[in-house]
C-alpha cells in the first residue's frame, strides 16, 4: 500500500488535527492543473496527535469536502505520519527477480521492525544501484502497525472513498517539493534548501539537497498555539478564536502582544531545527534559503521575520505557483490555502509516478 499501486488519477487527501484537505490534479510534469479542491474543518477531538480517534466523524468531514469539490473520483492517496513509520534502507542482490525480491525483503524486514510481523503493514521500493556495491540494489523498506493504516482506511471508507495508496507524510512532502522548484535557484539542483511546513499542531522541518530530503524533523508546534493564545487573551471560545485568527477584527494590541511573540517563536523553532541539522552529521552546511509553508505562512510578514532572525533568505512556499487552476477550485479558496497544500499535493502527484 505504501508508495503506490496507481493506474488512474488519485485524490490527494491530507487528514490533520485541524482540517481535511483534498486536491485533484491532471496534466503532466511542469503542466499540472488543479481540477478539484476543498477543505473542511476536522471535528474537535476526532484526530489527536495525528491518530484518528473518531473515524466516522472524520469520514463525514471527508464526505463534505468531496461534495464541495465537485469531483466524481472515488480513489485517493492518504498518508500516515512519519512518527508512525519505520523506514530502513537495505541492500539486495540485483540478480533477484520481483517475487524473489519480495520474499527476501520480508525475511529481512523481521530484523528491523520492532513489532510482530502479523501486526505490521509493510512495503518496499527499489531506489537504484547501491553506491557501496554495483552488484547490489538499495531498497527502501517502510513499515507501520496495521492500526495506523486501518484508522485512515476506516475514515476514507466512511466517506465512500477507496484508499489506493497509503504513503508516509515525509515522502509525500518530498514528492511535492518538485512543485517548489520555481522558487529555488537552478531548480534546486546543486543547492541546499530548507522547507518548513507549519501545521496546526505539528511542524515538519526538512532539508533538501538536489530535491532529495537529506534531513527531516517533526516537532510539536503549530497554528493551534496561536489560536489558544487568542482564546486566553481575549476570553473567546475555540471556534471564535479560530474565526478571529482568519478573519481579523481583534483589538489593536493583538499584533504586539500576541502575533509578534508567536512569530518570534516560529523563528526560534526554525533556528533550533537548523542547529539540530548542523549537528546531525559531518559536512553539514547552512541551507541557502528557506521556504515557509503551512497555514502559519499566511501570517503577513512572517517570512521576513524568520529571515531577519535566522539570517537566511526566506519566502513563502507556493506549490501551485506554476499550475493552472479550475474556476471551481479558485472559488473554494485554493489560492489562499496553497501554502498549506504540500502534503495533499504530494499525495495527488502519486497519480503520475
Amino acid at each position: 500500500m505504501f508508495f503506490g499501486r496507481k493506474n488512474k488519477p488519485l485524490l490527494g487527501l491530507d487528514i490533520t488535527t485541524s482540517s481535511v484537505k483534498l486536491i485533484e490534479l491532471s496534466g503532466s510534469a511542469g503542466n499540472y492543473k488543479v481540477d478539484s479542491y476543498a477543505a473542511e474543518p476536522t471535528p474537535n477531538n476526532a484526530v489527536s496527535e495525528k491518530a484518528i480517534v473518531d473515524a466516522q466523524a472524520v469520514g463525514e468531514a471527508i464526505r463534505r469536502a468531496v461534495k464541495r469539490s465537485g469531483t466524481s473520483n472515488k480513489e485517493c492517496a492518504i498518508a500516515i505520519s512519519g512518527d508512525a513509520a519505520v523506514t530502513k534502507l537495505i541492500q539486495m542482490p540485483r540478480s533477484l527477480n520481483d517475487s524473489e525480491m519480495e520474499g527476501q525483503v520480508e525475511l529481512q524486514a523481521d530484523q528491523y521492525i520492532p513489532f510482530p510481523m502479523e501486526e505490521v503493514s509493510f512495503d518496499f521500493e527499489v531506489q537504484g544501484e547501491s553506491a557501496k556495491d554495483p552488484e547490489m540494489l538499495d531498497v527502501l523498506l517502510v513499515a507501520t502497525r496495521n492500526e495506523n493504516v486501518e484508522q485512515r482506511q476506516a475514515a476514507v471508507e466512511a466517506a465512500g472513498l477507496i484508499a489506493r495508496v497509503v504513503d508516509v507524510e515525509a515522502f509525500a512532502l518530498e514528492n511535492s517539493c518538485q512543485l517548489l522548484t520555481h522558487q529555488m535557484a537552478d531548480g534546486g539542483m546543486d543547492h541546499t534548501i530548507a522547507v518548513v511546513d507549519f501545521g496546526a499542531s505539528s511542524t515538519t522541518f526538512s532539508i533538501l539537497r538536489d530535491l532529495r530530503v537529506i534531513y527531516t524533523r517533526d516537532f510539536a508546534f503549530g497554528g493551534q498555539q496561536l489560536t489558544e493564545e487568542i482564546m486566553r487573551t481575549y476570553g473567546l471560545s475555540l471556534e471564535e478564536a479560530g474565526r478571529a485568527k482568519k478573519e481579523g477584527g481583534l483589538p489593536s494590541n493583538f499584533q504586539p502582544e500576541v502575533l509578534d511573540p508567536f512569530m518570534d517563536e516560529m523563528s526560534l523553532q526554525v533556528s533550533r531545527s537548523l542547529q539540530f541539522f548542523l549537528a546531525s552529521g559531518s559536512g553539514r552546511e547552512q541551507p541557502e534559503s528557506i521556504l515557509v509553508c503551512g497555514g502559519c505562512a499566511n501570517i503577513p510578514g512572517v517570512a521576513d521575520v524568520i529571515a531577519s532572525r535566522v539570517g537566511i533568505p526566506a519566502e513563502i512556499g507556493d506549490p501551485l505557483g506554476q499550475m493552472k487552476l479550475s474556476s471551481r477550485a479558485k472559488s473554494l479558496g485554493v489560492v489562499k490555502d496553497s501554502t498549506a497544500l504540500l502534503t495533499a499535493c504530494g499525495l495527488a502527484l502519486r497519480s503520475f509516478d
